[in-house]
Order: C-alpha cells, then structure tokens, then sequence
C-alpha cells in the first residue's frame, strides 16, 4: 500500500512562517518522500483563505418553552486550485523511492482580510494539498499563513488629533453631589502597538468625595449574521490615576499609556470587525462612572519621522506573530474586567449589518515593522 511506502508528505512554503499581504505571491512546495517506488494518482493544491462567524443564544417562547438560536455566516476570501501531477496514462503515475518536490505558487487577491483569531469568528488562511492513490484513501497534508492587511497611520484622516469633553450632574439618593467633568484629548487617532499614547486629561470633581479617574484601551469584536450583532470587550491596557479630592481638579500632562502587542484594527470585513478605543472615565461612589470615549485605529505602518511616505524605515524589522495566539483574559497580570473599567453597555442586538466601514527570521516589508521588537507579555502593571 501507498500509505507504507510514504515517508512524508508537506507542504512547505517558501521562508520561515511567512507572512503575505494583498496582492503578493504566495511560493512553496509539496513535498513527497517515498521509501519504495509507489504508483500514485493525480496531486491536486487548493488554497483557501475565509472568515466565519458563529455563534448561540438562548431564546424563550414563553413561560416553559426555550430553545437555542444559532448564527452562521463566512465570507470567502481566497480560492486557488491547481493541479500539480497529472497521471501519465489512465489514472496512476509510479514514482521512484526517494524525495520528490513539486513547486506551487500562486497570487493572493489584492484586497484581504487581517488572520484573526476570536470568541465567536476567525479569519483563517491555508495550503492543502491531496495525493490520490489508487485503491485507497487519499493522502493530505495542510499548511496555514499568516496574512497582515496593512494599515498606515501616515494618513491625514489617522494623524488628526482626538479630543472631546464629557460631564454629568452626581446624584445619590435622588440628591445632587456636585458636578464632574473629563476633558480628554490624544495627538492623533492612529498607532501601532508598542507606542505610548500620551493622554492629555483634566478631570474636575465638583461633588463632596473623592473620585477616581481612569484610562484603558478596548479592544471590540463585532460578529454579523443573519442581521444580528455580537460582541465582545475587552480591555487591554489600563492605567488608575490618584483619587482625586472632594472640590479638586486633576491634570494629566501626556499620562503614559503603552499599547501592548495587539493585532491591528479590522475595518473592511463585511462580517467581522476589530475596533479600538480609548476610554477616559471617572469612578465615582455611588453613581455611575463619568465614561469619554475617543476612537482609536491600531495600524501596522508606524509613523515615519519625517513623514516620508516612502521611508525606508520599515525595511530594517522582523515580524513577530504572537499576538494572532493572544488570549488576554488568560494571562497573569490581566487588565481588569471591562465592567470594572466602563459602565456595562448593551450587548448582542438585533440590527442591519454595518456597511464596508512566529519566527526570528521573516519576511520584510514597512507593515511588518510595527510588531519588530515585541514579544507577548502581560499588559503593565496599574502601579506602571
């Protein structure tokens, strides 16, 4: 049998676990190494690149009946066939023992989506190859790439400052406190991970206790289908400021705020989104938080000095993946909850879909700089 005299069958792509962009070339080979000469049939190569959704919620259709709905949908995003052994005559080919190489390459599509990985959706991309034997089951081998859709923050839409100003009267026992006040403002809406964002603040306490003012990022997963939305926060950096006295004003002079190594913002996906924020918010006792927030885009392009579109910059880094494998809530030292952070917003909802809104050594390119020196570690510390 075939499957005896199979010592190995992959598929290698071409660099140490590639990454690829829009538009580029993917190259490779399907390895076979035979220990004794072995009639095969045809040698077929597909790729595939898709992004799915999925997930349950638990309805009720009145005082002792429930049932389970279920949401689906995928988008495919890359589709190649190719055939790499065609049989010689009728439906085998014998090949000699040893090890046989079979190149492959193909183009990916120009427009992609970010590999991601979440709660309820993935965008996934991979190589199969499957060698047809006569008389028995086929062999396959599989190899997954890593696909990073770039996102420039050299941009005039992402280097435009973000500010804006927030306040609410404190009540307590349907008695007024005071008033309290944020005022927030970031240089610019687009970064990369491993900047600090400086957070210019100026929070004013008006009631008669102390409050406490806070600054996290939010990462948000949005799923669609069947017209209906899913999501998930979390947060993946914080900082807590001193309390800040009954009467008393608090200045934040570019409070540091470093974003860790997160995958980038995921706009263009028809059923998936991966959006950022900042939240400036005030904890006071026993009212509801005072919450502002300013939009945020993780890129992959980091800012060029001297801004150059064509810096060169960018050429001088290695990739490193590891935040396609994060889990933050997992990891020793997490940010706290969400809802310790913000006040606690709706969730799932029905509604129309949105509109278009591991190595070291890996390939280079200027939208591989942004993750060049950070290798996956718990978000800093609140004392931080």
């Amino acid at each position: 049998m075939i499957f005896d005299k199979v010592k190995r069958f992959a598929v290698l792509l071409d660099g140490s676990e590639p990454a690829f962009s829009g538009g580029q070339a993917v190259s490779g080979t399907v390895l076979l190494e035979l220990a004794a000469a072995a009639r095969v049939g045809a040698l077929h190569l597909r790729a595939l690149g898709c992004a799915r959704v999925h997930w349950t919620e638990s309805r009720s259709a009145g005082s002792s009946t429930a049932y389970t709905q279920s949401y689906s949908e995928q988008v495919e995003l890359v589709n190649h066939r190719d055939m790499l052994l065609a049989p010689d005559s009728g439906d085998t080919t014998t090949l000699q023992p040893g090890r046989h190489e079979f190149p492959f390459s193909f183009q990916l599509p120009t427009t992609l989506v970010t590999s991601f990985e979440g709660k309820h959706g993935s965008v996934r991309y991979c190589v199969k190859a499957k060698l047809h034997r006569p008389w028995g089951t086929a062999k396959r081998a599989r190899k997954e790439f890593t696909v990073i859709e770039p996102i420039d923050i050299n941009t005039p839409a992402l280097l435009e400052p973000q500010a804006g100003v927030k306040e609410k009267m404190a009540r307590a026992w349907y008695c007024n406190r005071g008033p309290v006040s944020i005022t927030a403002k970031i240089d610019r809406k687009g970064y990369t991970p491993g900047e600090v964002i400086p957070v210019f603040a100026e929070i004013d306490n008006g009631t008669s206790r102390p409050v406490v003012p806070k600054a996290a990022i939010i990462q948000t997963q949005t799923f669609v289908a069947r017209g209906a939305r899913k999501e998930k926060r979390s947060v993946v950096a914080s900082i807590v400021g001193e309390p800040i006295a009954a009467g008393k004003r608090e200045l934040w002079q570019g409070r540091a705020l470093k974003i860790p190594p997160v995958g980038p913002s995921i706009l263009q996906c028809r059923i998936l989104h991966v959006d950022y924020s900042l939240k400036v918010c005030v904890d006071i006792p026993g009212t509801s938080k005072l919450l502002l927030e300013l939009p945020l885009v993780i890129g992959t392009i980091p800012l060029h000095p001297f801004g150059s579109r064509t810096s060169s910059v960018g050429s001088q880094y290695s990739v490193n993946l590891d935040w396609l494998h994060m889990a933050i809530s997992e990891q020793p030292e997490a940010p706290p909850e969400y809802s310790e952070v913000v006040s606690e917003e709706t969730g799932p909802s029905l509604s129309p879909p949105p509109q278009e809104a591991r190595s070291s050594q890996a390939p280079e390119g200027p939208f591989f700089a942004y993750i060049q020196e950070f290798r996956y570690r718990p978000p800093p510390l609140y004392s931080e």
